[in-house]
């Protein structure tokens, strides 16, 4: 997600407490003796936990509503309806609907030299997977991944963000109520809780958050060769076409960018806008942004930044833009009270990498404006860089999408919109290089949390013995001169 999204700061930990390493421990050792027990849950025994996993999310709906506003101070209640809880349920609606597909052996070719035989591919559970999850959207970005473990007969353990107490509390309790904890189980803590868990012999680890801590991650997993799926971040940049309404394009992206007060990982980092066209950008966003957040009814009821902590760094890269002489226009009113942590979308003005608000991912309610001439200079920079998370071309001009697509690099793309690729159930959800490895959602989320066995099969009649040594025969020859040429 980003350096900004640290849900836990891994390399800083120091010992924690026996206990809570213990209880960590004995709940690990109990999903691996349960797994054990059962390698193989049959369809019906996965339809039924995910059917129940719906019915209690609904149930606790504004249970989770309430915790998640009192994590973010204050968290619009239609932002957490759409982000985490619509989320949620769709991934599991789409999971329910596809399941049965998903679980098929999957037939594959076998070639004449092989003949009489068949061959398939069985999609088995790993066995135990670990979710580490962050705390921006902590109900959708823990219950998404869950949700395809369970779907490929896995048990797990969760990592829940240390910055959201009040929704882990209302997940682990939902969770308990659902499953044993040999089944499900959520785990709460600092750093060094984490840094335990990630150094657990999971079969499968899937974080989401931060590209360093994220190495980290990785390191640890390494240790015990431990798969991972690692959901990161990156600068995502926006790709305005000279020949699209301003207005248009503002209309598509714009909300991608302000939902949870721009703490989304996929949000749009920065803005490529051809030169000429920057004002009327500005003009553009004011007029949309207030008519979205009318001025009239002042910041008490806005998505809040998660922290003093997060809200000063905004801070700080707004003063670092400011001291480089560019212009910084805040699109609403300002809170003179840090403590309220509120933030307006504000926007900096002729943008340069040597800035700080270039160089880090952003993860909050600041956009960057940088002007182009020339759309190769747009790709060049663009690869010139990590590769982010997501990537949006605001054209309707097929050459221009198609220019940008096949000479860029991101972790997926949207045409005319932004962000929005992540709830298409559909769609695997990934990063590239520093923005992430693996992926998971739809299928791709079975897959990932599937061992694809490779299974050959032979019936009574048998040939191949035929080609066994001594070699030299005359079945040798005829081999050699119909299959090696």
């Amino acid at each position: 997600m980003s350096n900004v999204e640290q849900v836990h700061d891994i390399p800083m930990a120091e010992p924690m407490a026996f206990s809570e390493n213990e209880r960590m421990r004995q709940l690990f050792e109990a999903q691996k003796h349960a797994f054990d027990r059962d390698r193989f849950p049959s369809y019906d025994e996965r339809v039924l936990a995910l059917k129940r996993l719906k019915q209690s999310v609904l149930q606790r709906k504004q249970d989770l509503l309430n915790a998640l506003e009192k994590d973010f101070q204050y968290r619009s209640h239609d932002e957490s309806l759409l982000g985490d809880i619509f989320s949620s349920i769709s991934s599991i609606d789409y999971t329910l609907k596809h399941l049965k597909g998903w679980m098929k052996p999957q037939k594959r070719a076998v070639g004449i030299v092989f003949q009489p035989a068949h061959a398939q591919v069985v999609f088995q559970p790993k066995g135990v997977v670990g979710i580490i999850s962050p705390w921006n959207y902590p109900v959708f970005l823990t219950l998404g991944p869950l949700v395809a473990a369970l779907a490929a007969g896995n048990r797990a353990m969760i990592k829940a963000s240390e910055y959201t107490p009040n929704t882990n509390a209302v997940l682990e309790n939902m969770l308990s109520d659902i499953f044993e904890p040999d089944k499900v189980a959520v785990i709460q803590g600092d750093t060094n809780i984490a840094q335990a868990f990630s150094a657990l012999t999971f079969d499968h680890i899937l974080f989401t958050g931060s590209t360093e801590v994220g190495r980290y991650v990785m390191k640890a997993a390494a240790e015990n060769l431990v798969p991972v799926t690692l959901e990161l971040g990156g600068k995502s940049p926006v790709i305005i076409d000279d020949k699209i309404s301003i207005d248009e394009a503002v209309k598509r992206f714009i909300y991608g960018k302000t939902m949870n007060a721009g703490q989304t990982c996929v949000s749009p980092d920065y803005v490529y806008c051809p030169t000429h066209r920057v004002a009327e950008l500005v003009a553009a966003l004011r007029m949309r942004y207030q008519a979205m957040y009318p001025s009239t009814d002042g910041f008490s009821e806005r998505t809040r930044i998660i922290n003093r902590r997060q809200y000063q760094r905004l801070n700080e890269y707004i003063e670092d833009a400011k001291s480089h002489g560019v212009e910084v226009i805040p699109l609403g009113d300002v809170s003179t009270e840090s403590a309220e942590c509120y933030m307006p979308l504000t926007l900096v003005i002729g943008s340069n990498r040597t800035m700080k608000v270039m160089q880090e991912e952003i993860f909050g309610p600041i956009l960057p404006i940088i002007g182009y001439d020339d759309l190769s200079d747009v790709i060049d920079d663009i690869n010139a860089n990590p590769r982010p998370l997501g990537l949006y071309i605001q054209s309707f001009d097929k050459h221009f999408q198609n220019t940008v697509l096949n000479n860029t690099h991101a972790g997926g793309v949207c045409i005319n919109d932004a962000a929005f690729h992540v709830v298409v159930d559909d769609l695997p959800f990934g990063g590239i290089g520093d923005s992430g490895i693996g992926s998971y959602h739809g299928v791709e989320g079975f897959r990932t949390f599937s061992h694809a066995k490779s299974v050959f099969s032979r019936g009574k009649l048998f040939f191949a013995d035929m080609l066994f040594p001594p070699y030299g025969k005359r079945v040798h020859q005829l081999f050699y001169r119909f299959f090696i040429r």
